[in-house]
This record gives C-alpha cells, sequence and structure tokens, in this order.
C-alpha cells in the first residue's frame, strides 16, 4: 500500500469495516437508528452521525499519535486512568453482542438466500475469523481495506439499480412521509455506538508522520463509513413502509430488484463485511492481551490468537438465539448509552483537551 493510503485512508478504510456488519449491514441497523423517523429524518440524523464520528476519531488517532498508544488498553489508560478497565468490560459485552448479530444474520443469509442450514454458514464464519485472527496485523489490515472497495463498488451498484427501478416510490417516499422528532438525538447515539470501536482500530494508524495525518484522517474516517449506509438508505427507500417490519432488509431489496448478479454477490459480499468485523473486533481484544503480556516481558502465542477467536464466537451463539430485532434494538440502545459515559463524553472532553492544550 502507497503512504499516503495507509496515513490518510486506511483507518478509515480498517474502522468502517469493522463497524459495517454491526453498523448496517443487513439493514436492520439503518431501520432502528434512521428510517423509524421517516425517509428525511433519517437521511437528517445521518448528518449528526458522521460529525461525531469523525470529531471522535480525529482526537483518538493524535491522542494515539501523541502517546503511541496502538492497543485500546493502552490507550484507555491514557484517556481514562485507573478507570479504563470500564471500556474493558463494555467493549467485551460488544464484542459479544455485534458477533451474536452477525451470527443471526449470517444464518438468516445463508438460509434465504442459498437455502443452506444455518450452521454452514456460522462454520465458515468461525473458520474464516480464525485464519485472519492467526496470520496478524498485516493481512488483516490488507483484508479490510480492499474489501470496503469491494463493498463500496457493490453498493453503489444497488443505489444505482434501486433509483432506476424504485426511483418514483423513494421520490415519492421522501415528498410524503413527514419528518418523526427524535433524529437528531438518535443519529448522534448511532455515532457514538460506532466511535465505540475507535479504539479497536488504533493499531492501523502506527503510519502516521505527523499531527495533520491523523487529523486527516481521522476527519475522513465519518464519510467513509457513512457514504455507504446513505447508499444502502436510498436503497431501502423504494420500499418504505414496508421494509421496516423486515428482520434483514437487505434481503427485501434484492429480491424485488430481481438481479441475479446481485443475488448471487451481495450475500457474498456481505457475508465477507461480516467476517471483517468479527477479524477486527477479536484482533483488537488479541493486541490488548498481547500487549499486557510485552509488559510482563512475555509474548501472546500465536497459537493463542485463533483459540481465543473460536472462544468468543461460540459465546456470541448463544445470544443470537435471541433473534436481530431484538439483538439491535434493545442490546444496541443499552450500549450506546454506556459508551456515551465510558468513551464519548471522556473523548471529547479530556481527549480533546489532552490534544489541543497549549504546549507548554
Amino acid at each position: 500500500m502507497t503512504s499516503w493510503f495507509r496515513r490518510f485512508l486506511l483507518p478509515g478504510f480498517v474502522f468502517q469495516s469493522m463497524c459495517i456488519a454491526g453498523g448496517y449491514g443487513t439493514g436492520r441497523e439503518l431501520v432502528e437508528f434512521f428510517l423509524l423517523f421517516g425517509p428525511v429524518g433519517g437521511l437528517l440524523g445521518m448528518v449528526p452521525a458522521t460529525l461525531v464520528v469523525s470529531a471522535g476519531c480525529l482526537v483518538a488517532f493524535e491522542l494515539a499519535r501523541m502517546t503511541r498508544s496502538y492497543d485500546y488498553r493502552s490507550f484507555l489508560r491514557v484517556l481514562l486512568g485507573r478507570a479504563w478497565f470500564l471500556y474493558e468490560v463494555a467493549y467485551l459485552i460488544s464484542i459479544l453482542l455485534v458477533l451474536a448479530v452477525i451470527g443471526s444474520a449470517t444464518g438468516a443469509l445463508f438460509t434465504e438466500t442459498f437455502a443452506i442450514p444455518d450452521f454452514v454458514g456460522t462454520g465458515l464464519l468461525l473458520a474464516v475469523i480464525a485464519f485472519l485472527a492467526f496470520k496478524g496485523t498485516r493481512l488483516i489490515e490488507g483484508v479490510l481495506s480492499a474489501w470496503s472497495f469491494v463493498l463500496y463498488a457493490v453498493y453503489l451498484v444497488v443505489f444505482v439499480l434501486s433509483v432506476h427501478v424504485f426511483g418514483p416510490m423513494i421520490r415519492d417516499a421522501l415528498a410524503t412521509w413527514p419528518v418523526e422528532p427524535g433524529w437528531f438525538l438518535t443519529g448522534f447515539r448511532y455515532g457514538v455506538l460506532q466511535m465505540a470501536l475507535v479504539p479497536a482500530v488504533l493499531f492501523s494508524t502506527t503510519y502516521f508522520t505527523g499531527r495533520r495525518d491523523a487529523f486527516i484522517a481521522g476527519a475522513l474516517a465519518g464519510p467513509i463509513l457513512m457514504i455507504p449506509a446513505a447508499l444502502f438508505y436510498f436503497g431501502m427507500l423504494g420500499h418504505y413502509p414496508d421494509i421496516v417490519e423486515r428482520p434483514v432488509p437487505v434481503n427485501q431489496i434484492l429480491q424485488s430488484l430481481d438481479s441475479r448478479f446481485l443475488l448471487l454477490v451481495f450475500p457474498i459480499v456481505l457475508i465477507g463485511t461480516f467476517i471483517e468485523t468479527g477479524t477486527g473486533m477479536i484482533h483488537a481484544f488479541n493486541e490488548r492481551l498481547a500487549g499486557a503480556l510485552r509488559q510482563l516481558g512475555k509474548t501472546l502465542p500465536a497459537w493463542a490468537r485463533p483459540i481465543i477467536a473460536v472462544g468468543l464466537l461460540l459465546s456470541a451463539l448463544f445470544l443470537s438465539r435471541w433473534g436481530i430485532i431484538d439483538l439491535i434494538a434493545v442490546g444496541y440502545g443499552a450500549m450506546t448509552w454506556v459508551f456515551i459515559g465510558v468513551l464519548a463524553v471522556p473523548l471529547l472532553t479530556i481527549g480533546a483537551w489532552k490534544v489541543f492544550r497549549p504546549s507548554r
């Protein structure tokens, strides 16, 4: 990868890759956080979501660069001091929650799209994530960033076809339905929920050469995350309001477009995003363990990484029994408030003060 890509774009693409499966990959998340406030209300809600993500990434990336804190344990010790363990607890819960959503969605995709038993999808997910966890940082950076370009291309195809086929319905939805109150706060909450993963992507920020790099990469992270979400959102508007009730809205979009290419490619791309998110979150946890062991003069064995990955994934499978709608509506809603207190407020106050205070 070229130097400018690693410095300015890689952190944003790694961040987007980690967020997408739990952030908007199935479309259910876009329903809960945006579409429930009406077609226009949802678009308005994406503005504070984008700004919050960019602000949080900008501060976090520079603070990590200043203090050379490239795993989330080291970073949170700088930000929260002795209270750093609060994030650890919340992060472990969020890993299980997001992996449960991934597991539930993977099973639904394999069953609805390919008529294959859901355990086949689960097995594939386990195998690939364990392999990537074993190979380590450089391969994970390459896979996450490369797959993001594939994702952008497919989401753009979905957007173009949706506008072509359902353009009048999309325009009617935007013109007819009112803006429901609450879009700003919920958009802000969505941004905070995604920001919870910022400390987990710091392994990709080691290429910064100075303050400017961190600021540019942080500012770009919000748009990099939210542009595919907006493209997908417009595709959903052609099926509003019926799509609100679908557990996996993307399936309705694909079936309605009746494109053999998308029916085959989109599920594969989406499953790839599930692998990205699971791999990124688990890799961050492994890096945290490796960092702690280094301080003790020890190393994390390579064989331990896939074992930890499989253990976390199997634990999350029990949560997936609740179903994707309840996991997102209840679980994500609760964790948003936790991360507002544990990460967002400290990062945008204490972290910003550390980053922008005048030099002594």
